[in-house]
């Protein structure tokens, strides 16, 4: 008895050891504390979501953009894009120009490229999805899971559960950076977000 129960402590021990870290909530429902917005469109809180607009007359992107920067992670989000073309960004840096940030998105819209990755201020596309896959994966206007896994030089994405775009041992990428909610300038935009969380990695 007392060996089982020695063991029983042990597994329970190693268990705890190497769990892996508590997803944090990015977004409380209420509120856009932890973001701040960067001039182009109009980001607020509406029924529990992030929601953003911006008119075609509009040449910026504007972004909402958390205030801290992160490193290695996973974060997840669900969206859904009334029009428009929208994006989800990580690891990005701050730039002075129209579209304020260079680095990675996750492309979110109503397109069989939504999911892909693309790299602004830098290589434009990177990765895209197989249109076949989204096809049968991603249904316009409706809410949508994403989950964007970056880990080193590894970068995954993931729409509804299935993995749609990956670039592994990517030495170009950035390694750390902010994550921001896009609204692409010139283009009517109304798009929205919630149930955002991350997990931070070693």
């Amino acid at each position: 008895m007392r060996i089982f129960a020695a063991v029983t402590l042990a597994l329970l021990a190693s268990m705890t050891a190497s769990a892996e870290p508590a997803w944090k909530d990015l977004f409380n429902g209420i509120t856009l504390d932890g973001w701040h917005a960067v001039p182009g469109g109009k980001w607020e809180v509406v029924d529990g979501t992030i929601l953003g607009t911006s008119p075609r007359s509009e040449p910026r992107h504007g972004l909402l953009m958390t205030n801290r920067r992160f490193k290695n992670f996973r974060v997840r989000a669900k969206f859904k894009v009334t029009s428009g073309d929208s994006g989800f960004y990580f690891r990005v840096e701050k730039t002075n120009t129209h579209v304020s940030v260079r680095g990675f998105q996750a492309e979110v819209d109503n397109s069989k490229e939504v999911g892909g990755l693309y790299e602004t201020s830098m290589r434009a596309w990177v990765r895209k999805p197989d249109p076949k896959v989204i096809s049968k994966l991603v249904k316009p206007g409706n809410w949508t899971d994403l989950l964007v896994s970056a880990i080193g030089n590894n970068i995954t994405v993931y729409l509804n559960g299935t993995k749609v775009t990956e670039l592994l041992d990517d030495a170009k990428c950035l390694k750390e950076g902010h994550i921001a909610l896009q609204l692409h300038g010139g283009q009517d935009m109304r798009v929205q977000f919630k149930d955002l969380a991350i997990q931070e990695l070693p």
